[in-house]
């Protein structure tokens, strides 16, 4: 079984062609969904002594969170070190469920996957790109996002342009849904062929 590491920075489209993989058959571990769903289960126990305030209603408050955060930033590493292997527990059930299923290839979508080492745990890394300028058009025209919270975003990220140096395959979601649709194609394809890079197809 092949594991595809798919990452990418804010508003590159990384959700997008994560779901393209998803349909094309290819099994997709959520790593943002797992630490929602960590939120509502196993992360309230473990994070009511840490941040009371954020934990007061059975579950966790992700607003009430990052007003923490943001009043106490150096919790951050401590909020890290607690919800980071809960992550990696559903992950490894995840692997060891389609391991079973006799799944050939699995996608482990996780946004900061160069900056926690989780290179390391996968067989080849998928990198989402696009111009820096659609990316922030994109990342701009959510609700609530600021010039400010985005450079914040993007100081904790690794560069795209050093992501893509580090990628064994490249999505560019700038050149419109159809064409990243068949570049994951061509990376599905690839991979059950036995090429495991390939960034300029």
């Amino acid at each position: 079984m092949i594991v595809i590491g798919l990452t990418g920075s804010i508003g590159m489209g990384k959700s997008t062609t994560a779901k393209m993989f998803a349909d094309e058959g290819i099994p997709v571990n959520d790593a943002d969904a797992n630490v929602h769903e960590i939120y509502r289960h196993e992360g309230v126990a473990a994070l009511r002594d840490v941040f009371p305030d954020a934990v007061g209603t059975g579950v966790v408050d992700r607003q009430q969170l990052s007003r923490d955060l943001a009043a106490v930033p150096e919790k951050l590493p401590l909020l890290e070190s607690i919800i980071h292997p809960l992550v990696r527990q559903r992950e490894y059930l995840f692997l060891d469920q389609q391991r079973s299923s006799g799944a050939d290839l699995v996608v482990l979508d996780i946004p900061l996957l160069f900056e926690t080492g989780g290179e390391e745990r996968v067989d080849t890394v998928v990198v989402v790109t696009c111009d820096p300028q659609v990316q922030r058009e994109r990342v701009l025209a959510r609700p609530g996002m600021t010039e400010e919270k985005l450079d914040m975003i993007l100081s904790r990220q690794m560069p795209d342009a050093e992501k893509r140096q580090r990628a064994d395959f490249l999505v560019d979601t700038g050149t419109g849904i159809d064409a990243a649709r068949q570049r994951v194609r061509q990376i599905i394809g690839s991979l059950r062929s036995g090429r495991m890079s390939e960034q300029h197809a």
